[in-house]
């Protein structure tokens, strides 16, 4: 028996493509990866040495369910130096990874009766994540013309007496979109004139390039009691599978939010905690070098999308994506295939070219498809290369 909560929700739409990829490559087929949303690169070795000391000392104990509280002043320093924003350890939480931090703040903070907002194109697990609340999330529709960013009008027009919360990706996943200080304020002003709650997913907040970062939190003091950050290990450190993430905010809700995850999960992986600890101290060399090197390879991308007629896109300034429009491609024929939406894109390429994309739908928006940069300059090259011969054979009919 399915429970209503079930069905409610969706599982992964792009189920299909995967499993297109996984026996296309078990039969020798030489596929360009640009679907996977993780560093290529190995995890510093500054931080795996503090992973196998704490190993050695026996380090590897349940901690309190919110983590260490030496890991938790360690993200309260950086969150002080970085952000400027003063939480004490009881205002963090730890958690497996900065997805059930943003699941454990949806479930504290939307129910049933409630509306959350979310701008598109999103990161595709907010939308089930509200749903599996009992909430109903209300999508707002952005423009690639204005960088894909939600503005204060366009906010208090989707606003009803039963919207409860904002969720916000900055950087955003999948757009590389980075909101100014200025935006940041223009949004918090509607905030606060209805009393909404805001999650801020900051995860890719040191993949940035050509503007600053600032956090959601940082813009007033009302906005700061408003407000939950969510940050994570595993896009700036490429510690994904430590599956290490944590969130900042007001200490009720952090305390809600550590009452349903001592339900779930418990505290996370206590050798990644430490590892963490580490991270925060000694590797922003590390991460300078993995941003110069995402810099390189988005200028890459951008360089060979200009190259391809009728592909148009939003400059990314921040995480490790690009999602280009590909509207011009869609309702076209090749071979007695029609291609209709970005699925039928992505599938296309992957089987004509054999270059592995995500299409635009799950995120919000069926004109775009993403592609992710998190791969070497080397696949970049000969992968874009295809998709603009792919491409091309799809204007001319062939294949």
């Amino acid at each position: 028996m399915t429970t209503e909560r079930v069905k409610r929700i969706q599982k992964s739409q792009t189920m299909k493509i995967a499993a297109k990829a996984i026996e296309l490559r078990d039969k020798g087929v030489d596929i360009i990866d640009f679907s996977v949303g993780e560093p290529d690169f190995d995890t510093p070795g500054i931080i795996k040495e503090a992973g196998k000391r704490a190993i050695d000392a026996d380090l590897i104990k349940y901690t309190v369910n919110a983590g260490l509280q030496e890991l938790r002043e360690a993200i309260s320093v950086k969150l002080l130096n970085e952000n400027q924003l003063s939480y004490s350890a009881s205002q963090i939480i730890v958690s497996n990874g900065a997805k059930q931090s943003i699941f454990n703040a949806v479930m504290a903070l939307a129910e049933a009766g409630d509306e959350v907002l979310i701008p598109a194109p999103y990161y595709v697990s907010y939308p089930e994540m509200v749903k599996f609340s009992g909430a109903e999330p209300r999508i707002i529709h952005t423009q690639q013309s204005k960088g894909f960013k939600i503005d204060a009008e366009m906010l208090e027009s989707s606003i009803t007496e039963k919207t409860k919360l904002l969720i916000i990706c900055n950087p955003s996943n999948p757009t590389g979109l980075l909101y100014t200080k200025e935006e940041l304020r223009d949004i918090a002003e509607v905030v606060e004139k209805f009393s909404l709650y805001v999650i801020s997913d900051e995860v890719y907040e040191k993949l940035v390039y050509d503007k600053k970062f600032y956090s959601f939190a940082c813009v007033n003091k009302n906005i700061y009691e408003r407000t939950l950050i969510v940050n994570g290990a595993s896009k700036a450190f490429a510690m994904t599978g430590w599956r290490l993430g944590y969130a900042a905010g007001p200490a009720h809700i952090i305390s809600d939010m550590d009452k349903i995850q001592s339900h779930s999960t418990s505290a996370a992986s206590a050798v990644a905690q430490y590892a963490v600890i580490e991270a925060l101290k000694s590797a922003q060399s590390d991460v300078q070098r993995m941003v110069a090197e995402y810099r390189r390879r988005r200028d890459t991308v951008m360089g060979y999308l200009d190259e391809i007629p009728g592909i148009s896109y939003a400059k990314p300034d921040g995480a490790f994506y690009i999602f280009p429009d590909i509207s011009n491609f869609l309702n076209k024929n090749v071979n007695g295939r029609k291609i209709e939406s970005s699925f039928d894109l992505s599938l296309y390429l992957l089987e004509t070219v054999n270059v592995n994309t995500v299409p635009g739908a799950v995120f919000g928006s069926d004109k775009h498809i993403r592609i992710a940069y998190s791969t070497s300059l080397e696949n970049i090259r000969e992968g874009m290369e295809r998709i603009g011969r792919g491409l091309k054979a799809l204007l001319e009919g062939r294949s």
